[in-house]
């Protein structure tokens, strides 16, 4: 595997090598974002000639063209995150009730309540949504000019990958707004989870700009429909930053203290495009 991880090394497109009992291996590794997300392996038993070399390689790499293509078309041009048309695929997908759900939600309440600790914490896991906005940030446009805003959206794209675990998911929704799913974490944790990302921002000292703060409005995605979710999320966010900015909000919370009212959307409410 040596062979391989040089190859990785210098950012090479192949590695061959000879393995134990005469058998020989070619792999090719899967470049995205100057990272290598697979690798295909062929072995035979036999040295790969030239012309063989030549052929695999130039199917791989019309596979690897393809795999380009879905990822740029899934992604925001700017931050390298997922836009917002995969997000609107990917989230209506995951929230969409189905008739099972449907039957099951009352045994779906019932656990939820037996996951409270003696102290009142809620430590079920649950899927959060999460609305977060650049503070001012029309103002860094207008101070600094357009490409100094763009590097505060990278950094800020970067700050949110280093923030959060792979397999969560995070969006770009345009302008200074990104939405994170949260995945199989408690409440408690994810006011923990939020609020670290919240401080990394602030702490964090952006070229030319300075300080830098955002404000995050979260919900959990058990209940509602994806447009129900996503509007609890961004009442959240709207009341964070009416109410100074730098800062999360959870929307049950704010029900709760009686700062917003839950309001139910039904399908006739609201039509989608």
């Amino acid at each position: 595997m040596q062979a391989l991880e040089e190859c990785i090394q210098n950012h090479g497109t192949r590695a061959l090598a000879v393995l134990v009992k005469g058998r020989y291996a070619l792999w090719l590794p899967v470049w995205m974002h100057d990272k290598v997300t697979s690798c295909l392996e062929i072995v035979q038993s036999r040295p790969f000639s030239a012309q063989k070399l030549d052929v695999i390689t130039s199917v791989f790499q019309v596979f690897q063209n393809y795999q380009s293509l879905l990822d740029y078309s899934e992604r925001d041009a700017l931050t390298g995150l997922f836009n917002r048309k995969t997000f609107d695929e990917q989230f209506s997908r995951s929230v969409a009730p189905t008739d099972h759900s449907r039957q099951n939600r009352s045994s779906d309440e019932s656990h939820d309540r037996e996951g409270v600790d003696g102290e009142g914490q809620d430590n079920t896991m649950h899927q959060w949504l999460a609305v977060v906005d650049i503070d001012h940030f029309k103002q860094v446009n207008d101070r600094f000019g357009h490409l100094y805003g763009d590097e505060v959206l990278i950094l800020v794209a970067n700050i949110l990958r280093s923030s959060f675990r792979s397999h969560d998911r995070i969006f770009r929704f345009g302008g200074e707004e990104f939405v994170v799913l949260l995945r199989s974490t408690s409440l408690s944790t994810a006011h923990k989870v939020f609020n670290r990302f919240r401080k990394n921002v602030e702490d964090y000292y952006f070229p030319q700009v300075g300080q830098v703060t955002v404000s995050v409005g979260f919900v959990s995605t058990a209940q509602g429909s994806p447009v129900e979710i996503l509007g609890q999320a961004d009442q959240a966010l709207y009341f964070a930053k009416e109410n100074g900015r730098n800062q999360v909000r959870y929307y049950d919370d704010l029900v709760a203290e009686g700062h917003l009212k839950s309001k139910q959307v039904s399908n006739d409410d609201v039509e989608l495009f």
